[in-house]
């Protein structure tokens, strides 16, 4: 039997307990099934390890598989429901967290609902009495998805968004049209919907830059780029990340041209790793990386998978800070955090720095979520049911309205 498996057969009855005050809806009403369950019940969670006690806030993360539903959903460090939307069987949400909007603070998640052809992920903006005040899709023909909704501090939307479309490329000396996956960032206005500012994968990064194999028929979409994050750096411009070039781009918020780029095949910088780190397998910092966060100084962090559907670089999975030095072009990576079962996320995951300067980090499909000290301790460690992630998760303060 798996650990985890262990781990939930001697602790679930527990867990179930503890974690069977869910409130959900805005009205804060618990729903209570016939038989004695909680309908619509989050995932318990077991805390493994108790600490992270400081005033970095609740716990905001979206809960996907093992039988519950998905839904944004906030918790305490000791593991205790705040609040819970379950959404229903079909529907799932990703990205969950607070931020600002117009000097308020807001609830923020992608969400997938609807049937058939009709289904399609939207993006919400809820106020402090969980009320819905906005919805954000994408524009000019594009497909929201559902890895990065941020509200900028002039109040627009940063969105990726999706389409496909057939290019000619050259196989053997011959031309051939190959179906690819066009992903984008956009700038949305949030009152209107309008398009304000849109930057496409094609056009800027060669194809040839991917480490995804061409799919063996033509008409497979090729996920070549896959854009899984557009945040903002410390000047404004922005830094859009690539799981499948293993690269993270700075680009100009103005122009759309690349202002660096940060690992892969055509990295600005060259990497190195400090006394006490390593790069992986293949010379690279991280690969198939999430969520690059710019932390002031010429610092950013990244949650560092390190492996994909049927490859991997290290052993396990890291959340990296990496120093960059733009006069020598040396990118240098000063301090990891290892997963703490020693396990590779193959998927998703983030690392937050707290606003005390800890590292909060989500391990993608893992069902597993954890605090770090500045200096790499472990203070928190809390694990989900087997078969149970969160895309992302935040550790932040929340205070609702009455």
């Amino acid at each position: 039997m798996a650990p985890a498996a262990r781990r939930w057969r001697a602790g679930a009855a527990a867990a179930v307990a503890g974690a069977l005050a869910v409130v959900t809806g805005a009205a804060g009403c618990a729903r209570l099934a016939t038989n004695g369950a909680w309908a619509y019940q989050a995932p318990p969670v077991l805390v493994l390890t108790h600490g992270a006690d400081n005033g970095d806030g609740d716990i905001f993360l979206t809960p996907t598989g093992g039988g519950y539903p998905s839904g944004p959903e906030i918790l305490s460090r000791t593991g205790k429901v705040i609040w819970f939307r379950p959404l229903r069987p079909g529907e799932l949400a990703t990205d969950f967290r607070t931020q600002t909007y117009r000097g308020q603070p807001v609830l923020t998640w992608c969400q997938f609902s609807g049937q058939g052809k009709q289904a399609k992920w939207t993006d919400y903006i809820y106020n402090d009495r969980y009320q819905q005040i906005a919805r954000v899709r994408a524009g000019n023909g594009y497909a929201t998805d559902y890895h990065e909704f941020l509200i900028t501090p002039w109040n627009t939307a940063l969105i990726t968004a999706t389409r496909l479309v057939t290019v000619r490329l050259t196989s053997a000396g011959r031309p051939v049209s190959q179906k690819v996956i066009d992903d984008v960032v956009q700038e949305i206005d949030i009152g209107t919907g309008m398009v304000l500012f849109q930057w496409n994968t094609i056009g800027h990064v060669p194809l040839r830059d991917s480490e995804l194999p061409r799919p063996a028929s033509r008409a497979t979409p090729w996920d070549w780029f896959h854009i899984n994050a557009v945040h903002l750096d410390t000047d404004g411009n922005l830094l859009i990340n690539s799981r499948y070039t293993w690269t993270t781009y700075k680009v100009s918020r103005r122009t759309g041209k690349i202002i660096w780029e940060l690992g892969g095949k055509q990295s600005t910088f060259t990497l190195r790793a400090a006394p006490g780190q390593v790069l992986d397998r293949a010379g690279e910092i991280f690969a198939f990386q999430h969520d690059p966060e710019a932390i002031g100084n010429g610092e950013y962090t990244f949650f560092d998978d390190e492996a994909a559907e049927t490859r991997s670089l290290l052993p396990y999975s890291r959340a990296v800070t990496v120093k960059l030095d733009p006069a020598t072009r040396v990118a240098t990576l000063i301090r990891s955090v290892n997963q703490p079962e020693g396990l590779l996320a193959r998927a998703q995951g983030n690392a937050q720095t707290t606003r005390n300067g800890d590292l909060f980090v989500d391990w993608g499909v893992l069902p597993y979520f954890s605090e770090f000290s500045p200096t790499g301790r472990l203070l928190l460690n809390v694990e989900f049911p087997p078969g149970v992630s969160s895309y992302r998760a935040y550790r932040l303060p929340w205070h609702p309205g009455r």
